[in-house]
């Protein structure tokens, strides 16, 4: 790998773009009444290459936005990075088909030298010193689910169970790389993607344009990719092709799919995926919400089906356990419903923005139900606990999920 970056083949320079998404002011509201779910009733087109089948259960059919999720048991035996027909889908609105060749990348904004803009080809991109980088993508929502089955509160929202995650081998470029190679201005403090996918419209007709949200400068420079293959082949369409961004241990909607436009701005930036959507409300916090979601939090889960069946002979159990805040260093098992606990064995070296994969020996001692429990503790000192506060939108569940199962 060269010690710098390559020259692009003459990006072009020229007047800010005038396709520019519109900025809206900051949100002082709660979430609006009707929280949007789901956009125009425009129908999906056929599955693109890539999309979960099999290993996952997708959303009714009435319901246009690519919406499948991860079957845990599923990834049994299935190594460390989440094959990509299992990884989970979810996208706001219908999945964009686009030609490699035609992309091009837009970075503009008063936060680069002269105010200026740049275009960038993939193959400008692939110029650039190329990054790998092992990471998962989560969901914010997940778990959402939980919050009623569990805790009896009522959130709006994809009814997740704990399958909106996969992790995966992410090659792309350092979108630090990108911004320096655009003209980074000494006074830039945000930095907003924004996606080619359909405008996004809520369910009571609003119009919110495309996917975006801002990033703090500090975040985009530190470990964000632009990411143009999954596990060592080129993006599929569900998954961003032909470029997305990666913003690793942040909320999924950080990771932009076809990302084709970038803001560097002097000023802060807002999107109503920061002010109304990605941020929590309800009576536990401020009656603004709280700050925009970034790092995601701990969970666990059992690589097995919910209410499986199992016969009364020895099993080896196996989970996964992660945190957007450190490595996972530690998981605790209880198969008694919290009577006993006892440490899982760990098969991987915690991991920042990745999983690890964990197991633990049981016989029932009987036929009947039993409730399964993991907590995880990762290297920030961060515990799952017994209940997560809630939020009207059902956001960053992490407490110990109760996995029934049945013996014979």
């Amino acid at each position: 790998m060269p010690s710098a970056p390559p020259p692009i083949h003459t990006p072009s320079v020229r007047a800010p773009s005038v396709r520019a998404p519109s900025v809206r002011a900051p949100s002082v509201r709660g979430p609006p009444a009707r929280t949007p779910r789901h956009p125009p009733s425009t129908r999906a087109p056929p599955p693109p290459k890539g999309r979960p089948a099999r290993c996952a259960t997708p959303n009714p059919p009435q319901d246009p936005p690519p919406i499948a999720e991860t079957r845990f048991a599923s990834l049994s035996g299935t190594g460390y990075h989440t094959p990509v027909d299992h990884f989970f889908v979810r996208n706001h609105t219908v999945t964009p088909v686009m030609d490699a060749a035609d992309w091009t990348l837009t970075v503009r904004g008063d936060g680069l030298v002269h105010d200026r803009t740049v275009e960038f080809s993939l193959d400008d991109l692939k110029r650039l010193p190329a990054v790998t980088r092992t990471a998962f993508v989560e969901c914010a929502g997940n778990g959402r689910s939980l919050f009623t089955s569990q805790q009896g509160e009522t959130v709006s929202g994809t009814a997740w169970m704990l399958g909106a995650i996969g992790t995966a081998r992410w090659t792309g470029v350092r979108l630090a790389d990108v911004l320096r190679r655009a003209g980074l201005g000494a006074h830039a403090v945000d930095v907003m993607p924004r996606g080619l996918d359909p405008d996004y419209v809520t369910a009571d007709g609003t119009g919110l344009g495309q996917v975006r949200r801002p990033l703090p400068l500090s975040k985009a420079l530190d470990d964000v990719l632009l990411a143009y293959e999954m596990n060592g082949e080129p993006l599929p369409y569900d998954h961003g092709h032909p470029v997305r961004v990666v913003v690793p241990s942040w909320a999924g909607i950080a990771s932009i799919k076809w990302v084709g436009d970038i803001e560097v701005s002097a000023q802060p930036l807002y999107s109503p995926w920061n002010t109304d959507f990605y941020r929590l409300f309800g009576d536990a916090y401020p009656e603004g919400g709280s700050a925009p979601l970034t790092r995601q939090t701990v969970k666990s889960a059992w690589e097995l089906d919910w209410g499986a069946s199992l016969d009364a002979t020895g099993h080896r159990l196996t989970g996964r356990s992660w945190s957007g805040a450190g490595g996972v260093v530690r998981v605790d098992v209880s198969t008694d419903d919290g009577t006993t606990w006892r440490r899982a064995r760990l098969h991987d070296a915690p991991r920042r923005a990745g999983w690890v994969r964990w197991s633990t020996d049981w016989r029932p001692p009987a036929p009947g139900g039993y409730v399964l429990l993991a907590r995880a503790t990762d290297a920030a000192g961060r515990t799952q606990p017994d209940i997560t506060t809630p939020n009207t939108q059902g956001y960053l569940f992490d407490a110990i999920v109760r996995h029934l199962v049945n013996v014979a």
